[in-house]
């Protein structure tokens, strides 16, 4: 398999600093998506020491023997950066009054051939769009995901109710931290959207796979739906990481955009 890259990040329209992190790395195929919160810049903190961590912890063990490790390897390797990073806050949380309270949402993906490893904790979302069908492979660690689990709440409620940002996990809260881990088959064709919720708060999974559908290259559905959602009000920070995934023959038609190192 081949796999482009493309990133943006946008503060949105209300919110004067942006919160979100993303970063990745073409070579080992690490991808890291964070949201972080917290106040005066705490957020910034907490998603930038959380992908920058875990993207140089990862990068660095498959760029050695682990370059041939098995899907349930990568699994255990995502989940013990993330539980590094998660002592890391919460170390830097407790330790400086300035950061207290901090903490941050996580997706966390490595494309090795023929799977998607990901690993994540609160609501930012990874989607998969294969065969014009969008679907979320992601569930939300949220109070209303739970009440949609419990069907209290259809899914079609719980998208307008009050309360969707109430998370019930989230990196450098606490001490212990579950990471929900999943392995996906990926197919030529597929594109996989990685995104924070100042994204899904704006705009829905239809508009979303219309998008990317209608656009005709991966700047330009990141821009579309960076510009959907400012659309939509930009209530919070927007961030996109897409991957697209083609057969080794093709030539890769896009250019990579890079975020951050």
């Amino acid at each position: 398999m081949n796999y482009t890259y493309c990133a943006q990040t946008h503060p949105g329209l209300i919110r004067g600093n942006n919160e979100d992190a993303v970063v990745f790395d073409e070579a080992c195929g690490v991808v890291v998506l964070a949201d972080g919160m917290g106040g005066y810049n705490a957020g910034e903190v907490a998603s930038g020491m959380a992908t920058a961590f875990i993207k140089s912890e990862l990068v660095r063990w498959l760029s050695g023997a682990a370059r041939q490790a098995s899907a349930d390897q990568v699994s255990r390797a995502i989940e013990m950066c993330i539980e590094k990073a998660n002592t890391s806050i919460l170390n830097a949380a407790t330790s400086n009054s300035q950061y207290a309270g901090m903490g941050t949402t996580l997706v966390v993906g490595v494309f090795q051939e023929g799977t998607l490893v990901l690993g994540h904790v609160g609501d930012s979302r990874c989607y998969r769009l294969r065969a014009g069908a969008l679907t979320q492979i992601t569930k939300d660690h949220s109070l209303l995901q739970e009440q949609v689990d419990a069907g209290l709440l259809t899914p079609s409620q719980a998208a307008i109710a009050p309360g969707k940002n109430l998370l019930t996990r989230a990196v450098g809260v606490e001490k212990t931290l579950k990471v929900e881990l999943h392995q996906h088959t990926i197919d030529a064709g597929d594109i996989y959207l990685m995104c924070s919720d100042g994204l899904t708060d704006m705009v829905d999974d239809d508009t979303i796979a219309r998008i990317m559908l209608q656009s005709s290259s991966m700047v330009q559905i990141a821009a579309d739906l960076v510009a959907r959602a400012n659309a939509g009000g930009g209530r919070d920070n927007i961030t996109v990481l897409l991957t697209q995934v083609r057969v080794s023959s093709e030539k890769p038609g896009l250019m990579s955009r890079l975020f951050g190192k």
